[in-house]
């Protein structure tokens, strides 16, 4: 699709960012009760040195939790 006045766009288009990150569930993850087990959300960037850095992130223990708890989403690097 042409983009007519593309001073307007608040961020790049879509298919200019072609680094991503696959959120999926485990195996017998019990988030999967709430949603369908095939669930996935992606999430893209214009570089794959922003995609590293937000990938570390979302893979890392978080401020608010708990001592030995860790992320039960499964991460995936996806390059298009």
């Amino acid at each position: 699709m042409e983009i007519c006045h593309a001073h307007n766009l608040i961020g790049l288009p879509a298919d200019a960012k072609p680094y991503g990150i696959r959120v999926s569930l485990r195996p017998g993850d019990s988030f999967a009760r709430l949603v369908d087990s095939g669930w996935e959300q992606s999430h893209w960037f214009a570089t794959a040195e922003e995609r590293d850095r937000v990938l570390r992130d979302m893979q890392s223990e978080h401020l608010y939790s708990r001592r030995g708890d860790r992320p039960t989403l499964r991460f995936e690097p996806v390059d298009e």
